[in-house]
């Protein structure tokens, strides 16, 4: 059966849920697997704005105050991350006694995150965000990851990936994604890891720097041709385009100042090293 972007009422919407189940029953499909459909990425997006939201309670994690909202369209139930923040001041000290000038905090840079990761052919990586009210605020509402490990957690217990060649691959994206994109706050607690081992990066409202320096050059060792190439892409429209009103002009400026620092220390660890050894 074939899918396409929903651009319908929430009552449309519902309604087609309704409809894709009473199919899935005639097709013999079991029933209590609805919520965990294989969705397209628009599906995903559609139902984060349009569903009924059933429940909500606070997360325990993050400075930002997220709620986890469980949502309902239909036979469909599925829970998503909602963050509100949205904060500024002309100079931040952070816990650690750095300090950060031109400070923002805000949920524009998840929805933003979201869309540069699918630009880049990471959306595998981030997860579905969209921007939506709920209980008077607005904000951003990522699709809930069913996560077994933050990176935290997996170091605390010491497992392991089976297969440590992916993995890094997987560690080496999401580093030169959070570079790209000047994310100040990647840290254990916001990566997340699912069963088979795939790398989730969350929580993006402190990122988006206007400083046209990378924060960890040093992250930057090894990188795959797919997103070298896609890097190189970028122009300010296409940018622009991916992530809608959610990013200043200042931000994409210094964005692609940072992706040509990116392609620089690429192309001279490959003179270095030699592509093998850093391309992959």
């Amino acid at each position: 059966m074939s899918r396409t972007c929903f651009r319908q009422s929430p009552a449309a919407t519902v309604a087609m849920f309704v409809w894709l189940a009473a199919a899935t029953a005639v097709a013999g499909r079991p029933q209590t697997g609805v919520s965990a459909w294989t969705l397209t990425s628009a599906e995903k997006a559609e139902f984060l704005r349009t569903a009924e939201v059933v429940s909500s309670a606070p997360l325990s994690t993050g400075v930002t105050r997220p709620s986890k909202l469980t949502l309902r369209a239909g036979p469909m139930t599925h829970d998503a991350v909602f963050q509100s923040i949205d904060e500024s001041a002309p100079m931040q000290r952070m816990k650690n006694g750095r300090t950060e000038l031109n400070f923002r905090d805000s949920y524009h840079f998840n929805i933003a995150a979201y869309g540069l990761a699918e630009l880049l052919g990471l959306g595998g990586m981030v997860p579905v965000t969209v921007e939506r009210t709920w209980a008077g605020r607005t904000g951003s509402l990522a699709w809930w990851i069913d996560w077994k490990w933050d990176e935290t957690k997996r170091m605390k217990e010491k497992v392991f990936a089976p297969d440590p060649v992916d993995w890094a691959k997987q560690q080496n994206r999401m580093r030169v994604f959070s570079e790209l994109v000047h994310d100040t706050d990647r840290n254990t607690g916001n990566q997340l890891i699912t069963e088979d081992w795939r790398l989730w990066m969350v929580d993006f409202t402190r990122a988006f720097r206007t400083s046209n320096a990378l924060f960890r050059e040093e992250n930057v060792q090894r990188c795959s041709r797919d997103l070298l190439g896609a890097m190189k892409s970028l122009t300010a429209d296409s940018v622009r385009t991916a992530t809608g009103p959610h990013l200043q002009p200042g931000e994409i400026h210094a964005l692609l100042k940072r992706r040509d620092r990116i392609i620089a220390r690429i192309e001279a660890l490959v003179r270095e090293r030699g592509e093998t050894l850093v391309l992959y």
